[in-house]
């Protein structure tokens, strides 16, 4: 069978976080924090899978960004949490994310945009990072009410391709993502 639709992960596999570290380091005194609040916000996330609570992603973003700042006797103004929380959209593509795209199309692959943020906010993010003629199709996670690494989500998204699941690979930064696609017959790296 042949394996030509790749699906990619966004939020820091396809877009570098990183560029968030400013106001991170603005609104906690330390860049590093990042990488604690991301961590959280994907335990939260996949704890909601477990326990069958329906939220977004964007809701528990806040919210572990508030728990962090209580964690740190700090008061978050509403300003900074939404300029945190609004960088999101302006992510740029990782250096090498263009080219790899790039050979990927012109080598036949059809790539596909697959988070567990709003359709609405992938779609800002491929604009804005300059990627909307490198991904054939977007799919959020949103509608299903869970998130990645959820099995019935690689489920979903290969009905809304129209492709069966061992014609699909993933690529992901995260290796719950890679096992989550895994577990249900997807190829992944």
């Amino acid at each position: 069978m042949k394996r030509n639709r790749i699906l990619f992960d966004i939020n820091e596999t396809v877009l570098d976080l990183s560029t968030l570290k400013p106001k991170f380091k603005a609104a906690f005194g330390d860049d590093s924090v990042i990488a604690k609040w991301f961590s959280m916000l994907l335990h939260s996330s996949t704890v909601c899978i477990m326990t069958g609570v329906k939220t977004d992603f964007a809701t528990l973003a806040g919210i572990m960004l508030e728990s962090i700042a209580a964690r740190k006797g700090i008061k978050l103004p509403e300003t900074m949490r939404d300029d945190i929380l609004n960088g999101f959209a302006s992510l740029p593509p990782h250096e090498d994310i263009k080219q790899a795209l790039g050979q990927l199309k012109s080598a036949g692959f059809r790539t596909v945009a697959f988070s567990n943020s709003s359709f609405n906010l992938i779609s800002i993010q491929i604009k804005s990072a300059g990627l909307t003629e490198y991904f054939d199709d977007v799919i959020s996670v949103e509608e299903t009410g869970s998130f990645k690494p959820d099995s019935k989500l690689y489920k979903f998204a290969a009905k809304q391709l129209n492709k069966p699941l061992e014609s699909l690979r993933l690529v992901a930064t995260h290796d719950w993502d890679t096992h989550g696609a895994l577990s249900v017959g997807m190829k992944a790296a």
